[in-house]
C-alpha cells in the first residue's frame, strides 16, 4: 500500500479492462487515482467504490476523448478537481490508457473510421500531455498504452497499428524532452489480453488459438499489464524512461 502513497494519477478509459485493473493496481499501491470514463458512468462510479472500499482514495471525471477538445475538457476537470480537493493541480502519474480499435483491412477503412482512430489514440494523449505537463511534479511519469501491433504485423490493425505506433514515437522524444525534470515517458505494448476490446482472449475457444502464439502459453489479463504500469510508476521505475515495455507474454515472437 505504500509504494505510490501521497500520489496522484490519472488514468484514462478507466471504467473496464486495461485502465479499470491499472486504477485498481495504482489505488492498491497507495495513489490518489482519478478515474476518467466516457461513457460508462456507473461502471467508473463502480470502479471508484471499488478502491474506496478497499482503503483508497479515487473520483471519476467524465470526458469524451473520441472528440476534438476532448482532451482540455478532460484536463481542465482534472485541474479543478485537485485544486478543490487539494489546493492545487500538481499531480504525478498520467496512464494515457483509453483507445478504441476496428478491425479491418485497408479496403473497408473508411477516411471517418481513420480519424476516429487518430483521434483517440493519438491527438487526444498528445493534447492531455500537452494540457497537464505544467502540473506534473518533476520526477513524474507518463505511461501510454500502446500495442504489440506496432511490431507485428496484423492486416486488420491498419488504421489502429500505425496510430499506436506514433504514440510510442511520442513517447521516446518526450522522454528527451522532460528528461530534466526527471520525468520518465514510456509505452506498455499489451498483446492478447482478455478484455471487452478483445472478444477473441475472452472466449473459451479462441483464446486456446491465441494462447498457441504466445511464448507463456495463454491470453494475458488486465492484472498482468497493470502489474507492468505499476512498476513504472513506482520510485522502482524511475532508470527506465523512452522505452517500448512488450507485455505480451511473448505473442508472435
Amino acid at each position: 500500500m505504500s509504494a505510490l502513497k501521497g500520489k496522484i494519477a490519472l488514468v484514462t478509459g478507466a471504467s473496464r479492462g486495461i485502465g479499470q485493473a491499472i486504477a485498481y493496481r495504482l489505488a492498491g499501491d497507495g495513489a490518489i487515482v482519478a478515474v476518467h470514463y466516457h461513457a460508462a458512468e456507473d461502471a467508473a462510479r463502480a470502479v471508484v467504490g471499488g478502491i474506496a472500499d478497499a482503503g483508497g482514495t479515487a473520483f471519476a471525471l467524465k470526458a469524451d476523448l473520441s472528440a476534438r477538445g476532448g482532451a482540455a475538457s478532460l484536463a481542465a476537470r482534472f485541474t479543478a478537481e485537485l485544486v478543490e480537493r487539494y489546493g492545487n493541480a500538481a499531480f504525478d502519474i498520467l496512464v494515457n490508457n483509453a483507445g478504441i480499435s476496428k478491425r479491418a483491412t485497408i479496403e473497408d477503412v473508411t477516411e471517418e473510421d481513420f480519424d476516429l482512430l487518430l483521434q483517440t489514440n493519438l491527438k487526444s494523449p498528445f493534447f492531455l500531455i500537452k494540457a497537464l505537463l505544467p502540473h506534473l511534479r518533476d520526477g513524474g511519469r507518463i505511461v501510454n498504452i500502446s500495442s504489440m501491433g506496432t511490431r507485428s504485423a496484423y492486416p486488420t490493425m491498419v488504421a489502429y497499428a500505425p496510430a499506436k505506433a506514433a504514440l510510442e514515437a511520442l513517447s521516446r522524444l518526450l522522454a528527451v524532452h522532460v528528461g530534466g525534470r526527471q520525468i520518465t515517458v514510456n509505452s506498455v505494448m499489451p498483446g492478447a489480453t482478455a478484455t471487452d476490446m478483445n472478444a477473441n482472449a475472452r472466449d473459451p475457444v479462441a483464446s486456446r488459438a491465441l494462447a498457441a502464439t504466445i511464448a507463456l502459453g495463454r491470453v494475458g489479463q488486465p492484472a498482468d499489464i497493470a502489474k507492468v504500469v505499476a512498476f513504472l510508476a513506482s520510485d522502482d521505475g524511475g532508470w527506465v524512461t523512452g522505452q517500448q515495455i512488450d507485455a505480451s507474454g511473448g505473442q508472435r515472437l
